[in-house]
């Protein structure tokens, strides 16, 4: 138990620092109170708010009442968090942070400790490419009947729709956004496979463990073809390539050489990779940062 005053990092409430009377700001008011009750009920103590944190979650480290340590998380809500305990729960730690606890009516996801601070992005390239690899291949299980997942068809109509929006904004991607469209309508339906997918994977979501070394987290579960998890690694400092010599040909070979090790279709995971650089590409020059839109822009043209 705990009585030591708990606030939000700063990054999580600039991130949503939107319309007061939204519902997630409202939320953002009443966490402090919200953390504090389940704090008291689950008998756990408050050693501190990890800063600065992420923007779509906050996470205390805390003692269970037998002294070990957990992380508390409360995701910030919206269809992928509310998803987040079901998937965890379906991978049981393998590959994945340990679920320990969670609640449906506050959020909150009681989770093993991990080193925070320590992901895959500490190591040199080459390596965390590969650790990753293997990371993600353990989370690639079939989902259970009657699962709670949305699908990659159901998460594309949605995605589809926000392209088209933000594309109008950056009228010199046009040809850019009618391919990434185009495909992303199409790949859904050219695949067959279904599996329980992390959804938002990247070598920053894998955090150093007790257990094993690297553990996935903060997944956004979506059921669909192992190319979409892979795309997001292909994406990962995408920045130094663009900055060096012969970015375009190394990203060409990253797109082969992790489809090959993973056994995945190499135009399918380009294809993927493509959309994924286009969407956030638009989406970051139509918020402002024209900068890194158009380096996410020039990688797809690689592509």
């Amino acid at each position: 138990m705990s009585t030591a005053p708990v606030e939000p990092p700063q990054r999580l409430v600039s991130a949503l620092s939107g319309d007061p009377d939204s519902p997630v700001r409202k939320w953002l008011a009443a966490l402090p109170t919200v953390v504090q009750q389940r704090l008291d009920a689950w008998d756990l103590t408050l050693e501190r708010v990890q800063a600065p944190g992420g923007r779509g979650s906050l996470v205390a480290l805390v003692r269970q009442q037998d002294g070990t340590p957990a992380a508390l998380k409360f995701p910030v809500p919206g269809q992928a968090s509310a998803r987040e305990g079901a998937a965890l729960a379906a991978w049981d730690g393998w590959g994945a942070v340990r679920l320990l606890r969670s609640d449906e009516t506050d959020g909150a996801l009681l989770l093993e400790r991990l080193h925070g601070a320590v992901s895959l992005r500490s190591l040199p390239e080459a390596k965390a490419l590969l650790e990753a690899a293997g990371t993600v291949r353990r989370l690639w299980v079939a989902p259970a009947e009657g699962h709670p997942f949305e699908t990659l068809a159901g998460r594309t109509e949605e995605a589809v729709a926000a392209l088209e929006t933000t594309g109008a904004l950056v009228p010199a991607a046009g040809p850019l956004v009618d391919e990434a469209r185009e495909l992303r309508r199409a790949l859904p339906a050219g695949s067959t496979e279904q599996v329980l997918l992390h959804g938002a994977f990247r070598q920053g979501k894998v955090l150093a463990g007790e257990r094993v070394p690297w553990l996935a987290v903060g997944p956004a579960p979506v059921v669909g073809e192992r190319a979409y998890d892979l795309a997001g690694l292909v994406l990962d400092r995408f920045e130094d390539l663009v900055a060096g010599s012969g970015g375009a040909a190394t990203a060409r070979r990253r797109v082969a050489r992790l489809a090959d090790s993973l056994e995945v279709e190499r135009d399918r995971l380009r294809a993927w990779t493509l959309y994924l650089a286009v969407a956030a590409g638009v989406r970051e020059s139509a918020a402002g940062d024209r900068r890194h839109g158009e380096l996410l822009l020039e990688f797809a043209t690689w592509l």
